[in-house]
């Protein structure tokens, strides 16, 4: 039996007989012997209400209370967790309450909202767990959404408007079906073949003399490449035809294939224009060269890249404090060498500004080479300096590979819950289909309108510390992230 002593947490404002009440509870197999006078000190609580009834109210009064009653031991049966009722007495006897470590912040939500108890007498290290859940949670909800749209057949569209949708996915949605699949595998492979043909077509072996005895690239590598331009230029062209909204195709990856395949138009307007200015040959190659623009295409179809992305985005202040640091050490270094290396007769620091390209070189510990000290305090800067370089390089590294592998793992986490819960929510609808013979199709919007997901997606607007989004599912998978340090 669970008991804590009485005379710890006596109540010295508490009545006399407040103070003699007490109940036993029994949560889950365990029993605790709990007194009035704590009790009382929040009379709005289900403990409250139940020691104050215990002595004048009838079998059915109490065990409207509880689950269940036993007159002869006079004791309270509750089918709770119980060690989330552990967590639960801390607000008689301290004040506020604390999530223990493995115990789900949704479920535990649940459980203050059964004994009563508002969610303002919660911790500030378990609110801020409990809001990084809700947001994983509303995530989830959004991406089953999405899939359920995607699986959803909508009478009320026209067939034009279905065959956008069915484009869109096709070229956006490489899991909807094989076909897209499939489109996705090959744009992957033109992708690389272009880059590498861009590479193997600056090899001088490799060229060809023009009519003015220029070199230029091999007619097989320009054929390989005029297929690739047209493969992404047919699939730039689908992919701005499948968006209803034409605004939402200025996305970040769209202008990425238009980068990618503009220089090779240029190129081409340029040459029928037969422009023979050397400018405007420079301009040519370097329109060239902007074809390496097409590599970060790679990054629609990896997941791995999308994150590391995110990672990037969310290490900006980490990524800003090593540029800080790098920055005044190398003005730091920079200056020093230039003084100390000043009075030697062959001295290759002849200015401060010339001296910044050492200290960028030693900072980040490359070591070109082409210009080093000769002195001996000289030499003492520069290792000096190259020890900051690590340091400064060094610290802010490890916070960003978390960054990436928080990331990474919560977008795993969020593809297995949102397809687990769309499982769940196929045996949930066949189940009612048994019940209900009309009601045979794959679970939509509108069937699981009474389903945890949809009120979730449309609570996430709220401000409300607690909204209930997903099932036990999704809440136990992502517990495990947002878990309170204090036990």
């Amino acid at each position: 039996m669970w008991e804590i002593p009485r005379t710890r947490y006596a109540d010295s404002n508490g009545s006399g007989a407040s103070e003699e009440t007490e109940i036993a509870v029994n949560i889950g197999g365990v029993k605790h012997i709990l007194h009035g006078d704590v009790l009382n000190r929040y009379p709005e609580t289900r403990l409250a209400e139940l020691v104050n009834r215990a002595t004048d109210s009838t079998h059915e009064d109490l065990c409207a209370l509880c689950d269940d009653y036993d007159d002869l031991k006079r004791e309270f049966y509750f089918d709770r967790d119980p060690e989330a009722f552990k967590c639960i007495l801390e607000l008689y006897y301290y004040g506020e309450i604390h999530i223990k470590r493995g115990i789900c912040p949704m479920r535990f939500m649940r459980e203050m909202d059964y004994w009563g108890i508002d969610a303002k007498y919660l911790d500030e290290c378990c609110i801020s767990s409990l809001n990084e859940v809700q947001t994983e949670l509303a995530e989830i909800a959004e991406k089953v959404k999405t899939i359920l749209d995607d699986l959803e057949d909508d009478v009320r569209v026209t067939r034009g408007q279905k065959c956008q949708a069915l484009l869109w996915k096709l070229m956006e949605k490489p899991e909807s079906s094989l076909a897209s699949r499939v489109i996705a595998v090959v744009s992957f492979a033109l992708i690389l073949l272009s880059s590498v043909v861009m590479c193997v077509g600056t090899i001088p072996e490799l060229q060809v003399q023009d009519a003015q005895g220029n070199l230029v690239e091999h007619p097989t590598l320009e054929s390989i490449e005029t297929a690739c331009i047209i493969w992404f230029t047919l699939e730039c062209i689908l992919r701005f035809v499948s968006y209803s909204n034409k605004l939402r195709f200025l996305s970040f990856m769209n202008i990425v294939d238009f980068l990618a395949i503009m220089p090779y138009y240029l190129v081409l307007i340029l040459g029928a224009a037969q422009i023979e200015l050397a400018d405007v040959q420079y301009s040519v190659q370097a329109l060239r060269i902007l074809r390496i623009a097409r590599i970060f295409k790679l990054a629609r179809h990896s997941a791995g890249l999308q994150a590391f992305a995110v990672a990037l985005k969310n290490s900006l202040r980490e990524l800003g404090l090593m540029l800080t640091c790098m920055t005044v050490g190398i003005f730091l270094f920079s200056a020093l060498v230039y003084t100390f290396e000043q009075s030697h007769p062959e001295t290759m620091f002849t200015s401060i500004p010339q001296s910044l390209w050492w200290g960028i070189v030693a900072m980040t510990t490359v070591g070109y080479g082409d210009i080093y000290p000769k002195t001996t305090l000289g030499r003492c800067n520069a290792a000096v300096s190259f020890l900051c370089g690590i340091v400064a390089i060094a610290l802010p590294v490890h916070l960003i590979i978390n960054n990436f592998v928080i990331v990474y793992g919560k977008q795993r986490v969020l593809e297995t819950t949102a397809k687990h819960e769309i499982e769940l929510m196929a045996l949930r609808a066949k189940d009612e289909a048994q019940g209900c013979p009309e009601s045979t199709k794959m679970p939509s919007q509108a069937s699981v309108g009474n389903s945890s997901v949809w009120d979730s997606a449309v609570s996430v607007q709220r401000t409300d510390l607690y909204i209930p989004l997903l099932g036990d599912t999704a809440n136990d998978q992502l517990s495990t992230n947002a878990r309170p340090n204090r036990e």
